[in-house]
């Protein structure tokens, strides 16, 4: 695998560099005094070590918008055997003594408008800002993103050419927030209902490109077999974290959870393993656009 720079987040008690880099093995710090099984995840820290009031007995229930590669691998909730928020559930549920991570897709535009119940926390890719602060609580941040631009490898896109061509954004996304509000182009801005629909309609041309974070799109670019590549980002440094449901009684005690991962170097480990592949590219190599690049 290429060489690829690190992805810096900050997380409440301090900076975290997660590394994007060859694999690496995530290995036992604690006997396991369970049996609990988390698809093809490895887990670490002590079992039970910290205590959750849980939807479900025993389980620890996860909400995310499929798919999402590297993140989520797999494109049923059944199907699902590890990535990077996978495995990172399963390290919260292992530290928290619950023996199964439920899985539940959800609508991504349902979900940050706190429309989504029964369910403990959400982990997909969401970026924290104030206005979802308003109708749901979040845990520290666990990954720092910008937003990028996905095109057809054959076409020619720059930050001057973004202000009139046809742009396609995911409904309910900072994407389409960052576009409407901040890039305001003067060609057509299309709405989709989620990701997959997105980048179909960039695949067959009735988009020339979408805007969306930077970590989701180069894994969409790695799996279009080089029809696709993220031509540009835009610097809007956001902040990835956990979702939970407005006044969660387990809020806080997940926090000290992903602090603990954090801090540990578990986070870390999770990003070489599942980002890394997902990736395929540096993403610090891609070139940043200004936002007011002019007509």
């Amino acid at each position: 695998m290429p060489a690829a720079a690190a992805i810096a987040a900050r997380a409440a008690t301090g900076a975290l560099v997660i590394g994007i880099g060859t694999a690496a093995c995530i290995t036992h710090q604690e006997p396991r005094e369970s049996n609990p099984t988390y698809g093809d995840c490895e887990v670490s820290g002590k079992y039970g070590q910290f205590k959750l009031a849980p939807k479900s007995a025993g389980t620890l229930t996860v909400e995310v918008s499929l798919p999402a590669p590297g993140w989520w691998n797999g494109r049923t909730p059944d199907s699902i055997r590890d990535g990077y928020e996978y495995c990172m559930a399963a390290n919260i549920a292992y530290r928290a003594g619950l023996d199964r991570v439920k899985v539940k897709d959800v609508p991504f535009a349902a979900l940050v408008a706190g429309k989504t119940k029964d369910f403990d926390l959400a982990l997909s890719e969401i970026t924290i800002n104030r206005e979802r602060e308003k109708v749901a609580d979040y845990s520290p941040p666990y990954l720092s993103v910008d937003q990028g631009v996905l095109a057809k490898s054959d076409a020619t896109i720059d930050a001057r050419s973004m202000r009139h061509i046809r742009i396609g954004v995911s409904e309910g996304t900072t994407g389409e927030k960052f576009v409407k509000s901040r890039l305001k182009p003067t060609g057509p801005v299309t709405v989709f209902r989620n990701d997959p629909d997105m980048i179909s309609a960039l695949a067959q041309g009735r988009v020339d490109a979408v805007v969306h974070d930077t970590t989701i799109l180069l894994a969409y670019a790695q799996r279009s077999g080089g029809t696709m590549e993220v031509a540009g980002q835009y610097r809007t440094g956001e902040h990835y974290g956990a979702l939970y449901p407005k006044g969660s009684s387990n809020k806080a005690t997940v926090d000290r959870i992903i602090r603990q991962l954090i801090n540990d170097g578990t986070l870390a480990r999770l990003s070489a393993v599942y980002l890394g592949s997902a990736y395929g590219r540096d993403p610090a190599r891609i070139p940043y656009f200004p936002v007011d690049a002019g007509t």
